[in-house]
Parts: C-alpha cells; sequence; structure tokens
C-alpha cells in the first residue's frame, strides 16, 4: 500500500469523525436543556402530630362506618358486579374447582385457609389455624389483603370504599345453602 491509499484512509476517517463531532455541536445548538435549579421532586412528609390533629384524626377514623353497620343495607347485586374483579382467581360456585385462589362458596363464618385441596402460602395457613372469616376478618382482608395477613401471596390490592367491601360480604354471604346470620349492631 503506497502512501497515496494510506493518506485516502485516513482523511475518510478524520472526515467522518470531524462530520459526527459537527453534527453533535449543531444538535447541541438545536437542542440544548438547561437544567433544572432544583433537579428531583419535592416529597413532602407529613409532621408529627400534635394532640389536636390526633384527637381529630381518631374522631374522624371513628366516623368512618364500619362495614358490619352497613351490611344492613348492602346490595348483593352490586357486590357481584364488585366480586367480578375477583373471578379472574376465584370460583364461587358451589363445589367449584379452586383456581389460582380457593372456591370462595359459602366462606362467610368458615374457618380461615380451609378448603381442602388448596395450598394456602404459611402466612395464610397460620392465620387460619386461629381464626375464622367473620364479617370483621372479611372487612379488613378486603381492605388491603397483605397488610391483614402479612405474607399472603394474595396479589389484589383491596378495596377501599366501604361500601364495595359491604355489597362484597353481603354477595359472599349470599354464596351459602344457610347463610350466615347478619351481626347485630
Amino acid at each position: 500500500m503506497d502512501s497515496f491509499e494510506f493518506n485516502k484512509i485516513a482523511g475518510a476517517i478524520l472526515g467522518t469523525l470531524v462530520f459526527v463531532m459537527g453534527i453533535s455541536f449543531v444538535t447541541e445548538l438545536i437542542f440544548h436543556s438547561e437544567l433544572p435549579e432544583n433537579p428531583g421532586y419535592v416529597i413532602e412528609i407529613a409532621e408529627a402530630s400534635t394532640g389536636d390533629e390526633a384527637e381529630a384524626t381518631a374522631s374522624a377514623a371513628a366516623e368512618e362506618q364500619s362495614v358490619v353497620a352497613l351490611l344492613a343495607t348492602a346490595d348483593v347485586e352490586k357486590g357481584l358486579k364488585v366480586a367480578k374483579k375477583c373471578a379472574a382467581c376465584h370460583s364461587f360456585d358451589n363445589g367449584g374447582a379452586n383456581k389460582v385462589g380457593p372456591n370462595l362458596w359459602d366462606v362467610v363464618a368458615r374457618k380461615a385457609a380451609a378448603v381442602d385441596g388448596f395450598r394456602y402460602s404459611s402466612a395464610l395457613t397460620a392465620y387460619g389455624g386461629e381464626n375464622s372469616w367473620t364479617y370483621e376478618e372479611l372487612d379488613g382482608f378486603l381492605t388491603s389483603p397483605k397488610t391483614h395477613v402479612s405474607g399472603t401471596s394474595m396479589g389484589f390490592a383491596g378495596l377501599k370504599k366501604p361500601e364495595d367491601r359491604a355489597n362484597m360480604i353481603a354477595y359472599l354471604r349470599s354464596l351459602s345453602d344457610s347463610p350466615a346470620p347478619l351481626p347485630a349492631e
């Protein structure tokens, strides 16, 4: 290879580098962005409650209607609509097969983690050793399964509205040959 060929190759490489650097410089001029003055997002943390604020919070929590009180006016048909969220993982039929979750027929007042042939998580098995699905327990579990039974493998986020939980529990109560009696207020 003579020096003329070498010069052509070196020129092509250097020309390409100059071209790429030139494009980079021009795009920087066109699409220049300023760094924000305060990078990131501000995360506000609630300050510790004073005595008055704690009392107000406690009274607000006490004023929230319990699901047990809402059961008297709960709508089974609305509960059926809410239960559609659960139908992917649970069956509701008498003698229905277990899916990802156990069959929920006759679940109200049943001992927790007691469906034959279903393999529960160790957390729910331990929970079932001492608990039954009372109206209060169902309310707590439906509010947030992972909070109510820490370590459960149930991936459902929960039902935040008390009316939805009451309607769901009323629907679950109706799934029985002899429904559990409503609790006395």
